[in-house]
């Protein structure tokens, strides 16, 4: 999903969002840095598998995803994390590792940290290593339904 399809979804759905432009970052604390956010505002997407199907956990980008947290919430019997080779196809137009948290229009189920349901705000990639967004949580989480849930052992 290119940032401009992302951002056609949340004009059409009157949410307001702030873009954030910043230089190329790959991993979580360089787009904090980049961007000039502490990185538990920042959320990371880490897709995973459970139970052989693709989902999405949603996480403070300092965080790490505890899988044995994930199959507990979802109630699994097996949990992973997957493979690049498995992902890189699912998001057409977005740059590998820089997936927006909207499993929903991927057909995924999503898992979102107790923590982020927290904040007032969520900073996310959009598709790109160079371009953010920063919308309400609220926004995100009634546009995406995400499953809320203790990913890591903080919350």
């Amino acid at each position: 999903m290119p940032i401009s399809r992302l951002k056609h979804y949340l004009d059409d759905h009157n949410i307001k969002y702030v873009t954030i432009k910043h230089s190329p970052a790959y991993t979580a604390p360089e787009i904090a840095e980049s961007a000039h956010i502490r990185g538990t505002e920042l959320a990371k997407t880490v897709i995973v598998m459970i139970d052989g199907k693709m989902a999405m956990a949603i996480l403070p980008a300092s965080d790490k995803v505890d899988l044995s947290l994930l199959k507990q919430a979802a109630g699994a019997s097996k949990t992973r994390l997957a493979r690049e080779d498995e992902f890189k196809d699912k998001f057409p137009g977005c740059e590998l590792g820089a997936m927006p948290p909207f499993g929903n229009l991927y057909g995924m189920e999503v898992f979102a940290a107790e923590a982020l349901a927290a904040d007032e705000e969520i900073v996310f990639s959009a598709g790109s290593h160079t371009e953010s967004i920063r919308m309400a949580y609220q926004d995100f989480e009634h546009l995406v339904q995400p499953r809320i849930v203790k990913l890591t052992p903080a919350g």
